[in-house]
């Protein structure tokens, strides 16, 4: 054979030795690719179950306060959505602080089984993915209305008997007198003037305490106000508002939101309005914030993701 035939077969040798390598490169670029997606569908399905374990488990310890029996719930949400703890490289952390309500925190790591990538020598790679939840009572109200309601407007269960657009206001005594009656309040803080309860309505004085169980906050002057209507109708129509329900001596019982619509004064006193929460018997805080200077809530119940 000539040295020019040689030559010939080695650059055909060489050449098969390149494409050999490029083949196999190519088919690894192709199997990442091909694993890259299994594996973004499968953190996609892996964040599901990280949440909704998180969200199980804190409704869990909300209603239980065991972080064993939590932890157990999270994990057997986790399982029912494919992701078992303890098995085939599936670990199911659960973390539980009370610090700020009840927050969970779900970590899920589980191994990606590789269809092409264990050619480079990667059968598998973890996928991990985190959810956190938050559950509770928020004791914590802004902006709280200076006017309460009676227990009885709401059924044994907390729900409201009044959902729909109703007027409240049937007499001028301390204290709610009837379901559809309610009083104002400056809530325990000292007389309860027009012209105090009006600077609560504007927004001048800020309420800052804590108003506890059987507390009482109605009025001690038997009046109905007059003037506070129109303050009432001018800054709060249109908004939802915390607002307190007493028993029928006037003591603090808990809790409710209330839309407001209009209010009128003069010969037919009353505050149009509705119920939008059921009625919460827990002890609740008024943050130092004034009537229309921030958000308003009042979560009768909370359970959200928070991360």
């Amino acid at each position: 054979m000539s040295l020019v035939g040689r030559r010939r077969e080695g650059q055909e040798g060489q050449l098969l030795v390149i494409f050999a390598l490029s083949l196999t490169a190519l088919l690894g670029f192709a199997g990442l690719a091909v694993d890259a997606g299994s594996t973004f569908a499968q953190q996609r399905a892996q964040q599901t179950a990280s949440d909704l374990a998180a969200l199980a488990a804190a409704n869990d310890y909300l209603i239980n306060g065991s972080s064993t029996t939590a932890t157990d719930r999270a994990r057997a949400v986790a399982t029912a959505n494919g992701y078992t703890h303890g098995s085939n490289g599936t670990a199911v952390a659960v973390a539980i602080t009370t610090t700020n309500g009840i927050e969970v925190h779900v970590s899920v790591s589980a191994p990606h089984r590789n269809a092409m990538a264990g050619v480079l020598g990667m059968p598998t790679w973890q996928v991990a993915t985190e959810g956190t939840a938050l559950a509770g009572f928020p004791d914590t109200v802004h902006g709280a209305a200076p006017f309460i309601f009676s227990a009885d407007a709401f059924q044994s269960d907390g729900t409201p008997n009044y959902q729909t657009p109703t007027d409240f206001g049937e007499t001028n005594g301390d204290v709610p007198t009837s379901s559809l009656d309610f009083a104002w309040t400056n809530y325990g803080t000292g007389n309860v003037d027009s012209s105090g309860v009006s600077d609560i309505i504007r927004g001048a004085t800020v309420i800052d305490k804590q108003t506890e169980f059987g507390e009482y906050i109605g009025q001690a002057n038997t009046g109905n106000h007059n003037t506070l209507y129109s303050d009432t109708d001018t800054y709060l129509s249109g908004r939802d508002m915390p607002v307190a329900v007493v028993d029928s001596s006037g003591n603090f019982a808990g809790w409710a939101t209330f839309h407001v619509i209009s209010a009128t004064g003069g010969s037919s006193k009353h505050v149009r309005g509705y119920f939008l929460s059921s009625f919460e018997s827990s002890s609740m805080r008024i943050s130092g914030c004034a009537a229309n200077a921030c958000p308003r809530y009042l979560g009768s119940y909370v359970l959200k993701l928070v991360d």
